[in-house]
């Protein structure tokens, strides 16, 4: 037998705001998911405008699925139609122009976005123990936006997104054995097709976002389970009050409220101003050939994706038969340092060595080609991001209580990353892929010496509670 059902009784008097959200109340749990998902759910108190990213990247969540549905309702998954339909959206639709550029910035201030708070999660170690699983749930989400806007890319049918398509399933291709069948089966043809763009469709508008979804709540939850990290990078729930709460810690709503809302109109005063002023941004939002329809016997003169996959085309696009040399010796030179320096047991050695040196051998020209190893470095630099918790063997989280020289570290980094992101959008020069091949191997660097750098110099001590200064 279930238990027996309690409604709340309220003086009759009450508001009837009040007896509604009572009446749900009984009957579905609204309060309490409000309460302990934000209304009552207590984050530390020195929160900085880095923290405003995680909401901003909620808002534009929102902004791109409405914007979305409203283009799908006048779109053409067709090859023969589909360019034709963009065109009557911006040209004949009431207000298709501003719904078409706003979905179009939307995706580049979704990744602006969503790289600036990894980039919070990076200098405050919001990945360390306990938060280990909302990391790599933040990772799959990544992973999801990058497919989700490949798949989207395609879609305008434009010369830009034919070819991009085009080469990137071509990439499939290079995988030994399974190659050419997996890149006939993405593509549904021999070339990008009516088939490729019905199936892109139905994965940018259904199935990836119904699992982006998901994971958004799973990283929620997640993260209000164990509880938000700080830009000191310690546990607030070690020092409770009276009231059962940490002493450093305050309700979300209202005091996080507010702060988020002005953080969106800020937001939201950049992106109009984008919208209204700048939506091509010079080409970088939306590329000049993708005006054009696409042409399966034209290829324009230069193809590069769009800007926020450049970091990781730019390892594929360095990646030649020379700079291999290169990465074999420093794969050799990795494996000697982990034999003097490493502290993994002696069987674990002998495994890396052994798979090392299969890799070593699978490098040589005459056994896989460079296109081959271009594939993996590009898949590695992605997929090496959700090893992070277990590459930081820092004993503090926070950059703020680390050696000053851990800064210019993460500086070099991001310096490498951002130059990527630059030559992956530009001719690939002789000299465009010498500084590209060096910014592979800092960015590289940067995570598979992070074990011991990350442990050397002298720390600073940790404060017994946050350091705050009201305002």
């Amino acid at each position: 037998m279930g238990a027996a059902f309690k409604e709340t009784k309220l003086p009759a008097d009450a508001p009837k705001g009040r007896k509604a959200l009572a009446w749900v109340d009984d009957r579905f749990p609204l309060s309490k998911l409000w309460n302990d998902q934000w209304g009552r759910y207590y984050a530390p108190k020195n929160f900085n405008v880095w923290y405003l990213f995680g909401s901003l990247a909620m808002l534009v969540l929102v902004l791109q699925i409405v914007t979305g549905i409203f283009l799908t309702m006048y779109y053409k998954p067709d090859s023969n139609l589909a360019f034709g339909s963009v065109e009557y959206i911006m040209k004949e639709v009431s207000w298709g122009w501003l719904v078409r550029y706003m979905h179009s910035t939307g995706a580049s201030a979704f990744f602006i976005v969503v790289y600036l708070h990894m980039t919070r999660g990076l200098l405050y170690g919001s990945y360390r123990k306990p938060r280990e699983l909302i990391w790599l749930f933040g990772f799959a989400i990544f992973l999801c936006l990058m497919a989700e806007a490949f798949f989207g890319y395609l879609l305008p049918w434009g010369q830009m997104s034919y070819w991009g398509a085009q080469v990137i399933v071509n990439l499939f291709g290079a995988i030994p054995f399974i190659g050419n069948d997996l890149s006939l089966w993405i593509r549904g043809d021999y070339v990008v097709s009516d088939a490729t763009l019905n199936r892109f469709f139905a994965f940018h508008v259904i199935a990836i976002p119904l699992v982006l979804l998901g994971l958004v709540a799973a990283h929620l939850i997640a993260l209000h389970e164990v509880g938000s990290n700080n830009p000191d990078g310690i546990e607030v729930k070690d020092n409770i009050g009276p009231d059962g709460h940490p002493v450093d810690a305050i309700p979300s709503h209202p005091y996080y409220s507010t702060k988020d809302f002005f953080g969106v109109s800020v937001f939201l005063l950049i992106y109009s101003s984008v919208v209204f002023f700048a939506p091509e941004m010079g080409g970088y939002f939306l590329e000049y050939n993708n005006f054009l329809p696409a042409d399966s016997l034209k290829t324009p003169p230069h193809i590069a994706p769009t800007w926020y996959f450049t970091p990781f085309y730019s390892v594929l696009r360095a990646t030649t038969s020379d700079f291999m040399w290169v990465v074999m010796a420093g794969l050799a030179a990795y494996v000697v340092f982990i034999w003097l320096r490493s502290r993994l047991s002696y069987k674990t050695k002998i495994a890396v060595t052994v798979l090392a040196v299969v890799i070593e051998i699978g490098m040589l020209p005459q056994v896989l080609d460079a296109k081959f190893w271009g594939v993996v470095l590009f898949g590695s630099a992605v997929v090496i991001l959700s090893l992070l918790p277990w590459l930081d063997h820092s004993p503090v989280r926070s950059i703020r209580y680390r050696p000053d020289w851990h800064k210019a570290v993460y500086a070099v980094f991001f310096v490498a990353f951002v130059t990527l992101g630059y030559l992956g959008t530009q001719l690939p020069t002789p000299a465009y892929t010498l500084i590209a091949q060096i910014a592979t191997l800092l960015y590289f660097g940067f995570f598979l010496l992070m074990p011991w750098w990350s442990t050397m110099g002298r720390f600073k001590p940790l404060p017994k509670r946050l350091t705050f200064t009201p305002h």
